[in-house]
């Protein structure tokens, strides 16, 4: 860096010249993002997505596309239950269903889904989104996974949901999940944290702003929009309590939409992260110690529940959630608790994982009753024990047949 930069640097920090940075703006812009980007790089150098030139794709994106043909992106779970995998084909025609999309194949081996010797897994299109990276008629394409001999797959936790909600569609059940992650660098630290030490105490970063409290902003509103424009019903985002941990909503949705919107979700977050040489995780408790984990609070309500002194109804589905507490905890991560055993401590905004409780307005209970709810005695109750890595068909399903359905 030239002597002539640095000079500049510190006159800016010390504040000596105000005058000649409001007199040159334009100048002091520009090197406030020479900076930036310096810093960014830096942070990332380990990335090799973050080295690429972004700019020279969209030479390639802007080339006419055939009227007849579009890229349908089908996207899948693996066999983690937390993976997403993708593969594009070019379709002759708009899909409008997803009856229209034919069915598909790909290496269940490779996926942790099958053996080498009896490896094509198929995908069953299920939901059809517009997709934000190729735009157009485009389309990104949510798929569950079948077995060779048509019976879904161990991580096809939407075949039994769907089921589900089928079954109790006259109760018009609404899910809204709140969905928390963390960006991390490539060294697996939270992005942004010092190498050597940690930020200052959690306390001035939820719905933070400044560059002191808040990092990734540029990717949370990306994926906010992209959410919009695909079709996803996001219905918020804030930073959340831990520096470089962020949340976004989904809801209300009736009934399987809930978990078909956040995977969706999930993956277009993923995908612009990618974008940026950011990884971003949804382990519930990326940094032991006195620092935030991760969850997917689940609102959930039955037609029941929104009515006039629909409290009663709550409160019934919060007894039926008492007495199915372990098997709720068992399908509320994807290692059956073993993950949310590390979140789940009863600290840090948390009930225990080992006791089931519920308050108005706490958040330090398995089931908390929003205050605006209790006081006009109908709502919905908020569930907050699923972890961040949760299969939401999975906690969807849970929800739904023990408060519904009385399994």
């Amino acid at each position: 860096m030239s002597l002539n930069i640095l000079v500049k640097i510190r006159t800016f920090e010390t504040g000596i010249f105000r005058k000649a940075v409001s007199a040159h703006k334009s100048e002091w812009i520009n090197l406030s993002r020479c900076l930036s980007t310096t810093m960014s790089r830096t942070m990332l150098k380990d990335s090799p997505n973050a080295a690429l030139d972004k700019t020279l794709l969209n030479k390639y994106m802007e080339l006419p596309q055939p009227d007849n043909k579009v890229q349908a992106k089908y996207i899948w779970i693996d066999g983690t239950g937390e993976g997403l995998r993708s593969k594009t084909r070019t379709l002759d025609f708009v899909p409008k269903h997803p009856s229209d999309l034919p069915v598909w194949t790909y290496d269940g081996s490779s996926t942790y889904q099958a053996e080498g010797g009896n490896s094509d897994i198929f995908l069953q299109p299920v939901a059809i989104y517009r997709d934000p990276f190729r735009k157009g008629n485009n389309r990104l394409v949510l798929c569950e996974t079948f077995n060779p001999d048509k019976t879904p797959t161990k991580s096809n936790k939407r075949f039994s949901c769907n089921k589900a909600m089928d079954t109790v569609a006259s109760s018009e059940p609404w899910f809204g999940i709140e969905q928390e992650y963390t960006f991390l660098d490539f060294d697996n630290r939270p992005l942004g944290w010092p190498k050597n030490g940690f930020p200052g105490p959690q306390g001035p970063y939820y719905c933070g702003v400044g560059a002191d409290k808040v990092i990734g902003r540029d990717i949370v509103e990306a994926h906010y929009r992209a959410c919009l424009y695909a079709g996803v019903n996001i219905s918020g985002t804030n930073a959340e309590v831990m520096p470089s941990q962020w949340e976004f909503q989904v809801g209300p949705c009736l009934g399987i939409k809930g978990g078909d919107d956040l995977w969706i979700a999930r993956f277009i977050l993923h995908r612009i992260a990618e974008e940026y040489g950011v990884i971003t995780t949804l382990d519930p408790k990326p940094v032991d110690g006195a620092w935030n984990g991760a969850g997917a609070h689940t609102n959930f309500s039955t037609k029941a529940m929104r009515v006039e002194n629909g409290i009663t109804e709550i409160e019934k589905a919060i007894e039926k959630l008492r007495k199915r507490h372990v098997k709720h905890i068992q399908a509320y991560d994807p290692n059956e608790g073993k993950d949310n055993e590390r979140r789940l401590t009863g600290k840090c905004e948390t009930s225990s994982i080992h006791d089931f409780s519920a308050a108005v307005a706490s958040r330090n209970v398995s089931i908390r009753i929003p205050r605006g709810v209790a006081e006009e005695k109908k709502g919905y109750l908020e569930d907050r024990r699923p972890s961040s890595n949760c299969d939401p068909y999975s906690v969807c399903d849970a929800l739904v047949r023990t408060c519904i359905l009385n399994e």
